[in-house]
């Protein structure tokens, strides 16, 4: 049975100067214009030019520093710098037309009416692009910049993030769609019948509302959600229009994309209403030769250090605690990303990787996969997910940028045109429409 989609979908997964932890000093990028908006301009044109259906930044609220309880590794052997993504794509949507813009904002370390006020005025200006990843934080850094001690446990953030969603699309709804009146000769510029309070107290919030912002383009912008843990996919199953999710193995996929789509119907959700999309990093190369070069060379550049430092701010555990020339050792679960510290886990072992070893691989490519070929084999191994019901499409990670971007909307975006996997033009103009995900009606709450 094939993909119940015609066409997959295509992410950008943007981060500094590409997702590997050696990209920042291979030769083809632009390390020294992180700061510079023309460079997140081009980067976003050639997604554009790609007929991507989304750009996409994720967020840390803090530099990492789990590893030996301090920056040095972080700081010291790649960018661990971060800009604010929603200002970052509010910018973008001025230099930008049709393509997506997704960005991260914690349900951990926010308020809601601050979140849902940020992204419908986003969705305004890009006149419906925007879309808002849904992630609950996951160390005691990005705590300690808030005025906490340690990050909230697995459960207790869920919980949070639960009634949080609650909110931000009671918000989004609290303006019905014909509210705005705008009726010069009656002095009439909106109807206030079609404006609601929330009136929402609950466990962990109070929030009165109205939104000060009327109902967006898309009605409410597009929900991303990446927790792959069975309490995260539960919270996707119930929320999320997109999932961003690693998974390493064509039957891991396959077991997700089935599970996920299974959940559904208990929140009387349809399956395939959800577009499940991998992170992948395509290495691409004219000759198959030539792109193993580019992924030696790559993996050459990688400082141990800088993955563990990674791997230390994910798992929220400082690993430099056991000695590095040693296998990782049995873990108790740690209160951050516990769907990653399985996959970390399972790799080490059954590669007998020592930490050092880990460290390298996971600052390749943070346990998504990485895809090393011609434009041909790499569209094979697309094709292959998607008829396979494995995915809906990919989130691609460029190793390197711009150019490994570049690349593949060149080499690879042409072979999955030519075999009607891919779109050769945008054929709407909100997110929504390229995702082909239908424009919610409001639910207004009576009271």
């Amino acid at each position: 049975m094939g993909n119940i989609n015609s066409s997959m979908h295509l992410g950008a997964f943007l981060y500094a100067v590409g997702h590997h932890a050696g990209g920042w000093r291979y030769p083809d990028n632009e390390i020294c214009s992180l700061l510079d908006l023309e460079y997140y301009k081009k980067v976003a044109e050639i997604a554009e030019k790609g007929k991507f259906d989304l750009i996409f930044f994720a967020d840390r609220l803090a530099i990492p520093d789990r590893f030996g309880n301090n920056f040095n590794a972080s700081v010291r052997y790649f960018a661990s710098f971060r800009l604010d993504p929603v200002v970052l794509i509010t910018a973008i949507s001025a230099v930008t037309n049709r393509i997506g813009l997704a960005a991260t904002a914690s349900t951990t370390y926010n308020e809601p009416f601050a979140v849902a006020r940020a992204f419908a005025t986003i969705d305004h200006l890009s006149k419906g692009r925007a879309s808002w990843n849904v992630v609950t934080s996951t160390n005691d850094g990005e705590a300690m910049n808030f005025s906490r001690e340690a990050h909230l446990d697995h459960s207790t953030r869920y919980e949070r993030a639960q009634e949080f969603l609650e909110v931000v699309i009671r918000l989004w709804d609290s303006w019905e769609d014909d509210a705005l009146v705008i009726d010069r000769e009656t002095g009439v510029y909106a109807n206030p019948d079609k404006v609601h309070y929330v009136k929402h107290k609950g466990q962990f919030f109070q929030v009165r509302g109205p939104l000060n912002v009327p109902r967006s383009p898309q009605g409410r912008p597009v929900l991303i959600q990446a927790g792959s843990s069975d309490r995260g996919r539960d919270f996707a199953a119930r929320w999320a229009e997109v999932i961003f999710t690693a998974q390493p193995s064509l039957d891991a996929a396959r077991e997700f994309y089935k599970d996920i789509n299974g959940r559904m119907a208990k929140y009387n959700r349809e399956p395939g209403s959800v577009k499940i999309m991998p992170g992948v990093m395509p290495i691409v190369g004219e000759t198959e030769a030539e792109a193993k070069r580019k992924e030696a060379l790559l993996s050459d550049l990688v400082h141990p250090l800088a993955g563990l430092s990674l791997l230390s701010d994910s798992m929220n555990y400082d690993l430099s605690v056991h000695d590095l020339d040693q296998p990782l050792p049995e873990l108790a679960t740690a209160r951050g990303n516990q769907s990653r510290q399985k996959l970390v886990s399972k790799l080490a072992k059954e590669e007998g990787l020592t930490l050092a070893q880990l460290g390298k691989r996971f600052g390749a490519s943070r346990s998504h996969r990485i895809l090393t070929g011609t434009p041909a084999q790499i569209a094979d191994s697309f094709e292959e997910w998607f008829e396979k019901e494995a995915c809906d499409g990919f989130n691609i990670m460029p190793p390197y940028l711009p150019g490994g971007l570049n690349e593949f909307v060149e080499l690879v975006v042409p072979e999955l045109q030519k075999r009607g996997l891919f779109r050769h033009e945008y054929t709407g103009s909100t997110l929504r429409d390229h995702l082909g995900l239908q424009r919610p009606e409001p639910v207004i709450d009576p009271k």
